[in-house]
């Protein structure tokens, strides 16, 4: 245990969610409500060991039980299950100026929340100087704190907290605090006591924070570790997991979206007497200066589908994409030309394409019928998209040419800058 700073075993925490909770004392008292509920598992038997000096970040979506564990670790909450030994006189940067009195004066609350980090009265006079100068209030220092902003608050509270030279150091979320360069001091407070050998256990979402400053990252899901270890390699299966998570989510919001639509078109077009005037009915209508063409021969419809083949306006970069083009043919064409564009949200060109290029000669094709434009691997960087579609004739007469047919994203776990994902290698020699 000498050289372990914080020890978990087994630590479970749980919260109850009342379903109809009472709203007054009447209520609480009479029992008029249920008192019906059922049990979040905020920490769900976490066992993890941290070393002396060591820096560690928590990250995880919101209710994972991250900041859970921060308050188990420094005892603003207890474990139902399980151990938790800490070695050292830890600071806690959770609940910044939980112990401050609005009407008493800002170096009043300095030598009461002093108190609550369990430094005695000439401890805190040795350090009074240093907390005001800096927290930056010198001149509010004696006003009542409920005049302060609540800029000004958590300022004065972490400037309490970070200034009582602890042997482990916990924070959760407060990195934001005051203007940039309050921050930049804070970081380089912080970086001064892990240079020092103490121990910090950080929750954050900035994700770049922790891969800088932290020498492992543990992930947390659902109360429980998912994974562990350095922090790129840690860190980089999160993103890829989070972006996953997204294109799931919008996928299926997508699926809703176009099962709406599709209701909505179906009964117009119960309405039609003809195949033919359904088929019309159900194109899209676009103003003429983003669709021209003479309509010999005219896209009915296209669409982007997934590497599970489900249609879909957010794709994961790397997977397999199908563009399908739908058309039919008014008037027969000596060859038929189909084409499509990629563009960035602000309309530049990323990547345009034809049949003619790819040496696709197309005389006789069906009078109704699809094309299917293949990427095996869609190397795009995260962003929004245009999607261009058309159809010439031999002499690249626009038949139908629809521009900005539809917008798509894409998410991609590259977090290089641009708009496309370049294969390489780095080598040192």
């Amino acid at each position: 245990m000498s050289n372990i700073a914080i020890s978990i075993k087994n630590v479970k925490k749980s919260f109850k969610i009342f379903k109809d909770k009472p709203l007054s004392m009447k209520e609480k008292l009479l029992n008029l409500r249920s008192n019906d509920h059922e049990l979040f598992q905020a920490v769900n038997g976490i066992s993890l060991d941290i070393k002396k000096g060591e820096t560690v970040g928590l990250i995880g979506h919101n209710g994972c039980g991250k900041s859970t564990l921060l308050k188990l670790i420094s005892k603003i909450l207890y474990p139902e299950e399980g151990t938790i030994e800490v070695n050292g006189r830890i600071s806690s940067l959770i609940e910044l100026g939980a112990g401050f009195h609005p009407d008493f004066t800002g170096r009043e609350n300095i030598y009461m929340n002093g108190s609550i980090f369990g430094l005695s009265n000439k401890e805190i006079d040795a350090k009074i100087d240093d907390i005001i100068k800096f927290s930056e209030l010198e001149h509010f220092i004696e006003n009542p704190v409920r005049t302060y902003s609540s800029g000004m608050y958590m300022r004065l509270a972490f400037s309490v907290a970070i200034n009582v030279n602890p042997e482990i150091l916990l924070i959760d979320e407060i990195l934001s605090v005051g203007d940039l360069n309050f921050q930049k001091k804070c970081f380089e407070k912080i970086e001064g006591f892990k240079s020092s050998g103490a121990t910090i256990v950080i929750v954050a979402h900035d994700l770049g924070t922790l891969e800088k400053i932290c020498d492992r990252v543990v992930w947390v899901n659902k109360g429980k570790i998912v994974e562990q270890g350095n922090s790129d390699y840690v860190i980089n299966l999160y993103n890829q997991h989070m972006n996953e998570q997204f294109v799931e989510r919008r996928l299926k919001e997508f699926e809703k979206e176009t099962e709406v639509e599709s209701q909505h078109i179906k009964e117009e077009l119960e309405k039609v007497a003809t195949i033919e005037e359904k088929i019309e009915n159900s194109n899209k209508i676009f103003p003429e200066d983003v669709r021209w063409g003479s309509k010999e021969v005219e896209i009915t419809n296209a669409k982007i589908v997934n590497n599970s083949g489900i249609e879909t306006d957010t794709v994961l970069a790397g997977e397999k994409v199908c563009i399908e083009i739908d058309y039919k043919i008014n008037k027969k064409q000596e060859e038929y030309i189909f084409g499509m564009g990629i563009y960035t949200i602000d309309k530049y060109q990323v990547y345009g394409t034809n049949t003619e290029i790819a040496k696709l000669n197309l005389t006789d094709i069906n009078e109704i019928g699809k094309i299917k434009f293949e990427i095996p691997q869609l190397n795009l960087l995260s962003g929004k998209y245009k999607l261009n579609v058309a159809v010439v004739d031999k002499h690249h007469r626009a038949l139908d040419f629809i521009k900005y047919y539809m917008d798509f994203a894409v998410v991609s776990n590259d977090q290089s800058i641009g708009v496309h994902s370049i294969e390489h290698h780095w080598k040192i020699n």
